[in-house]
């Protein structure tokens, strides 16, 4: 297994992403990397644009599904894609999860950028995070 990374495995309809680190902030980074990756090549994405995501979860799941989610609402509104992601910090509130991160990109253009294909939304299916030995691996589907 290698640490840092993502993968794309097979699923029927849709797409399951995997992303690993040696932290579990760095598993979300390559996450978000690995939708992206659905989309386009992210190699050739300038990191022009920074978006700051604050978000907050009830449990892990759900702070990974809101992490996603909040870089997918930024290609809607905005069409931008991303080729960095960086969570500065994952904190463990009273109630649940708190992310701070940030993503860079620009806008899609089709005269440099690979259409590949439409990530819709994330989901919940086949989400699972855990530690395997010394790296975080998170997975999930995302609708395309």
């Amino acid at each position: 297994m290698e640490c840092p990374g993502y993968e794309h495995m097979e699923h029927t309809a849709d797409e399951l992403v995997v992303g690993r680190g040696r932290t579990l902030e760095e598993a979300f980074e390559m996450a978000a990397i690995g939708v992206y990756e659905v989309m386009t090549d992210t190699a050739k994405v300038r990191p022009e644009r920074r978006v700051d995501i604050e978000v907050e979860g009830m449990d892990l799941e759900n702070l990974l599904y809101r992490w996603i989610e909040e870089l997918l609402i930024a290609t809607d509104a905005e069409g931008l894609v991303f080729s960095i992601a960086k969570v500065c910090r994952i904190d463990e509130t009273g109630d649940g999860y708190k992310l701070v991160g940030s993503a860079w990109g620009e806008p899609f253009d089709p005269e440099r950028h690979e259409h590949r294909t439409i990530v819709k939304a994330m989901t919940y299916a086949q989400m699972e995070i855990k530690r395997e030995d010394s790296c975080w691996r998170v997975q999930f589907v995302v609708d395309i």
